[in-house]
């Protein structure tokens, strides 16, 4: 079995985020960088099915060499190849559309990415890589087992979960749950070391132009200042719920 794992490059949520030439561009400086942590569940999946049913594991981006560090990291923690393809994440369709035909050229059998990323929570890449392939897809995954090309996956919905049974070739949005967080896996010092060696291919981009772009960014208004009220005074809290935060 095939497996291609779809890897996020995202800032890590301690760094501090600002945004430069008039709030159009996310300013990078000083920010750590990470694998996306819905992106961390399904690739720790991937080195189940590599270490228990003898799969393959590629692990892609799309991104410039900035994101490489990220990658090897990935070829660290157990992957055995990683793709960068070499172009600018813009959009959601224009990286779906990216990672869609490097999938058709490896004739993976199962895509597995995060449910969205941590940076712009789209929720959208991992069903539009379906959609282009035309492939079985499984949002909010929680549980995924496969037996030859039948697969049997759990996902999350409202109040409980739902058990499904298809057929590969299949995309699949994880997300926690899919594997225990003490599963998840640091690179040690001997993976690190072999993931040197291991081979990291840059592939040019399709031709193609991207449906969106970012016309701004504005970050949220920080908080206000608590406001102490006697426990006594009643009237006080019922007149600032209503006048000031209209809650009431």
């Amino acid at each position: 079995m095939k497996i291609l794992v779809c890897i996020s490059h995202v800032p890590d949520t301690t760094s501090k985020i600002n945004f430069t030439e008039g709030n159009t561009q996310f300013d990078t400086n000083g920010v750590q960088y990470v694998i996306n942590p819905h992106d961390e569940y399904s690739l720790t999946r991937a080195m189940w099915f590599k270490e228990k049913q003898g799969a393959s594991v590629t692990v892609a981006n799309v991104g410039e060499a900035i994101t490489e560090p990220t990658l090897r990291k990935c070829l660290a923690i157990g992957a055995d190849d990683a793709i960068r393809i070499n172009t600018q994440a813009i959009d959601s369709y224009s990286v779906a559309k990216q990672l869609a035909e490097a999938i058709k050229n490896g004739n993976y059998d199962l895509v597995l990415a995060g449910k969205e990323s941590i940076d712009y929570n789209g929720q959208m890449v991992p069903g539009m890589i379906a959609s282009i392939l035309d492939y079985n897809f499984v949002n909010a995954c929680i549980g995924l087992d496969i037996d030859g090309s039948t697969a049997s996956v759990s996902r999350e919905i409202d109040g409980g979960k739902e058990v499904l049974t298809t057929n590969l070739p299949l995309v699949i949005a994880g997300q926690k749950g899919l594997v225990d967080e003490k599963d998840l896996r640091i690179p040690n010092m001997r993976g690190i070391m072999m993931a040197r060696k291991k081979p990291l291919q840059v592939i040019e981009a399709v031709n193609f132009t991207a449906k969106t772009n970012a016309a701004n960014f504005e970050k949220p208004a920080e908080k206000s200042a608590c406001k102490m009220i006697d426990a006594d005074n009643v009237a006080e809290l019922v007149a600032l719920l209503h006048n000031e935060a209209k809650v009431i």
